[in-house]
């Protein structure tokens, strides 16, 4: 038998401690996210659907990006246990400076697409947080003006090569000239990726104001009212365009480069060099040699070449290839700290993050972003401490096993 009694007020009240009312929607809705899974979540109900598609998906059939989401979830962790890890940092060198977080803000398009606070939110938390941020060639938010609202961030500029040389040459001039630390070279755009949800969803830069989006905008009035009530969306790279996002990459970018053309970009840019979208061992030798202070491992997120190599399963041989003649980075598809911290001990000195910091920034502008970095910090710190590092040079590839 088990006694009971009728609880007292003095003893309930201890228990009874209701959740803080949050007034605000955008805080309330931040607050409940505990993953990038959750941004990506309330991204989607915040946003258009060709405009979430937009960042969301990838290219054709998008088994590259579900073949590098599945590496990542299939992996296995291989914690060692009794060390103290009392104290954890997961600072790490980002072409010879330190980065608080072991990554970067990928370089990203149409960002004022997503919210209307666009390119300057994100280099705002990327100041704040002590890590890099590259400006996009497609970014929506000028060179100068990122600068202005970052002016202690480090950037980084993005450059895709154009037909017109003169117009890159224009372009890296002014990123020097506002302060720019280094110059990311993307390879593997000779052509725009076949993206089917962009092409079914009507997707346009800007918006075409068809049956279909009328419709969505009585969804999404918010997102309406701050794309049509603040300043018209401009580029970074070229003044007006109106059609799709692939018509204007065929239009623009140079399918004639080559390694050769590396030498014109150093005429023009004598500082750090990254290059991006690295998919064969004997590419990343080549660009080594060809003095790339920087190579990443990325698949444009699955946005290009369909069935493309994934860059976390090409990391080891990678970086015993190169990796003690310039640093190995890698993309595409990493949407947690564990993510970030599984490519650390494979080989990766540094990650770069695309869509999980766009789905906070879709899910809440600035604030959205910065809840993003606060949730894979959180995850970095944990996974290192459960692994049994406590810096991020104590990790190797005794800590992951790859399916």
């Amino acid at each position: 038998m088990t006694d009971r009694q009728i609880p007292s007020w003095s003893e309930l009240k201890p228990l009874m401690r209701p959740k803080p009312l949050v007034l605000n929607g955008t805080e309330r809705r931040l607050a409940d996210a505990l993953t990038i899974a959750d941004l990506r979540t309330v991204a989607r109900k915040r946003t258009p659907r060709s405009v979430f598609d937009y960042t969301d998906g990838a290219a054709e059939a998008e088994i590259s990006l579900r073949r590098a989401r599945h590496l990542f979830r299939e992996l296995e962790f291989q914690p060692s246990i009794l060390h103290d890890v009392s104290h954890v940092d997961p600072t790490t060198d980002m072409i010879g400076t330190p980065s608080a977080l072991p990554f970067a803000f990928a370089p990203t398009g149409f960002t004022r697409m997503m919210n209307h606070e666009g390119e300057r939110a994100v280099v705002r938390v990327a100041q704040r947080r002590g890590i890099p941020y590259a400006l996009s060639t497609m970014g929506t938010t000028s060179i100068e003006d990122v600068a202005a609202a970052g002016p202690d961030a480090r950037k980084w500029f993005q450059l895709y090569v154009w037909k017109d040389r003169s117009a890159g040459e224009d372009l890296m001039a002014r990123a020097k000239a506002a302060g720019y630390e280094a110059l990311m070279l993307t390879v593997d755009v000779p052509v725009a990726g076949a993206r089917l949800r962009d092409a079914r969803n009507g997707f346009s830069i800007p918006p075409a104001l068809t049956v279909k989006t009328v419709v969505d905008a009585a969804t999404h009035p918010a997102w309406w009212m701050n794309l049509l009530t603040t300043e018209p969306l401009t580029f970074a790279s070229l003044s007006s365009w109106s059609g799709t996002v692939a018509d204007l990459l065929d239009k623009l970018f140079d399918p004639t480069m080559t390694i050769a053309d590396l030498e014109w970009i150093r005429a023009s840019w004598d500082g750090p060099l990254i290059i991006k979208g690295i998919q064969t061992v004997e590419d990343a030798r080549r660009v080594t040699d060809a003095g790339a202070d920087a190579v990443v491992l990325s698949n444009h997120g699955g946005r290009q070449l369909d069935r493309a190599p994934v860059p976390l399963r090409l990391l080891p041989d990678v970086a015993e290839a190169v990796g003690d003649r310039t640093q190995v980075w890698v993309d595409t598809g990493i949407l947690s700290g564990a993510d970030i911290i599984a490519a650390l001990a494979l080989g990766a000195d540094a990650t770069l993050i695309g869509r999980a910091y766009l789905y906070g920034l879709m899910a809440g502008g600035e604030r959205g972003v910065d809840r993003a970095v606060a949730i894979l910090d959180r995850e970095i710190r944990r996974t290192m401490a459960l692994l049994g590092v406590s810096t991020v040079k104590e990790l190797g590839p005794q800590h992951v096993r790859l399916p």
